[in-house]
């Protein structure tokens, strides 16, 4: 029994050095001395943060995906939210198939989407680029919300809102007054687990970004085609730092992890 344990624990900790431990040599080689990104790193300075923050590109396309991925979020949740409150709420037969149908961005890979979303956006209709890349990232975002939001409804009990009814409270009124507010943290969570998708997204945004136009994770990996510098290590510690806090704070505030 005690070979068993031990051999479980050896286990656990080769699996999470696999996972955590390339996060690690990133962190580690963001303080090198090196001239180039290599490890085990040498010395210790900030100067790769500086160089990170002062590249102007950098600043531009990182408003680039804040912007994009903050309308993306709200469009995906104002088109989410109803859907999800009337896939719960209602049964028809069509259900499984709409339930596929609403999922498949998120079952497609992801270079499948972005290229038949440049074929759409871009060579069929000649759409402005920054609105093909906000749309596209609208249709990624979309069956996350969705998913996130059903389970926060089936986490609220219909009774409260069939209460509001039978005290005379349109079903307008009581899904904002009611539904709404008892699902906030789902909300918030929703939010939270989209926009982090969209930022970070890379083979949507590869196919839609273009000339004048890019988001942060397309314009790093432009970078490290010309410089292998410890750069990117430092602007990567720093969107993984503020990752974390943001899903903490939300997690100790809101308990959000019951909803993805």
């Amino acid at each position: 029994m005690k070979k068993n344990s031990k051999v479980i624990i050896l286990i656990t900790i080769m699996v999470f050095v696999f996972l955590i431990g390339p996060f690690i040599m990133i962190f580690l080689t963001a303080f090198s001395t090196d001239q180039i990104m290599r490890f085990p790193p040498k010395g210790f300075t900030l100067d790769w943060f500086k160089k990170a923050l002062s590249i102007r590109m950098f600043r531009t396309t990182f408003w680039v995906s804040f912007q994009t991925g903050i309308a993306a979020t709200a469009t995906a949740l104002i088109l989410g939210v109803p859907v999800a409150y009337a896939n719960i709420r209602y049964k028809y037969k069509a259900k499984p198939l709409v339930d596929l149908l609403f999922s498949s961005p998120a079952i497609v890979p992801g270079m499948i989407i972005g290229f038949a979303l440049l074929r759409f956006f871009v060579y069929v209709s000649d759409m402005p680029i920054i609105i093909g890349l906000y749309l596209g990232h609208t249709a990624i975002l979309f069956p996350y919300t969705v998913r996130v939001v059903s389970s926060s409804l089936r986490n609220f009990s219909v009774d409260v809102e069939e209460a509001a009814v039978s005290l005379g409270a349109s079903r307008f009124l009581s899904f904002f007054s009611v539904v709404l507010p008892n699902i906030q943290s789902g909300l918030v969570a929703a939010f939270i687990l989209a926009f982090i998708t969209s930022f970070n997204n890379v083979p949507v945004s590869l196919f839609l970004t273009g000339p004048g136009v890019a988001t942060l994770p397309i314009q790093m990996l432009v970078y490290m085609e010309q410089y292998y510098d410890p750069t990117i290590s430092a602007l990567s510690t720093v969107i993984i730092v503020i990752t974390i806090v943001i899903v903490q704070t939300a997690e100790k505030l809101l308990g959000i992890s019951k909803y993805v």
